[in-house]
């Protein structure tokens, strides 16, 4: 293929793309959701909030389940701006207190609920979010209400789980 012929083909192309491009500058809020077995849904999450940090956008986190340890995205974030609500009890599997869970639960879920509804929050990670409904310590019509109340932002807003409902 002659250099010409590579050119017009790649402009082609690039027209393409630049129309699709062109047609998707619609703003509005998105709902990403990391499910799977094994790792890689933090790290999907938390990196998204870094890059979103990188431009300059304010992000807001709450960990469900962590306990109080130090972890890297918390040491890497948090110094740049980045809210940190932490449910710190450990894993559910380890306090073995339903009672206490659900009362930590509900407890960093109501700095859940305040993020979300914060227009100044461009992101908010709720980073085992989905471990807390199927676990019946906090209804899902709860989450599903705080979301639908979300001002949204046009840079969406990051859920993270290997159990999301209907996930199996």
């Amino acid at each position: 293929m002659s250099d010409e012929r590579y050119q017009q083909r790649q402009q082609k192309v690039k027209d393409r793309v630049d129309a699709r491009v062109a047609q998707a500058q619609e703003e509005r809020g998105i709902i990403i959701v990391f499910t799977g077995n094994g790792k890689g849904k933090t790290t999907a999450a938390f990196g998204t909030a870094a890059r979103a940090v990188g431009h300059g956008k304010s992000v807001g986190v709450v960990q469900f389940i962590k306990g109080t340890w130090p972890n890297g995205e918390r040491n890497l974030l948090e110094p740049h701006g980045v809210e940190f609500q932490v449910m710190a009890t450990g894993f559910t599997w380890e306090t073995q207190n339903r009672e206490a869970d659900t009362a930590a639960c509900m407890a960093v879920w109501q700095h859940g609920k305040r993020m979300l509804a914060d227009p100044l929050l461009d992101m908010v990670v709720l980073d085992e979010l989905t471990y807390m409904v199927a676990y019946d310590y906090l209804p899902l019509e709860e989450v599903i209400s705080a979301l639908n109340a979300r001002p949204w932002s046009p840079d969406g807003d990051y859920y993270r789980s290997r159990l999301s409902p209907g996930y199996s």
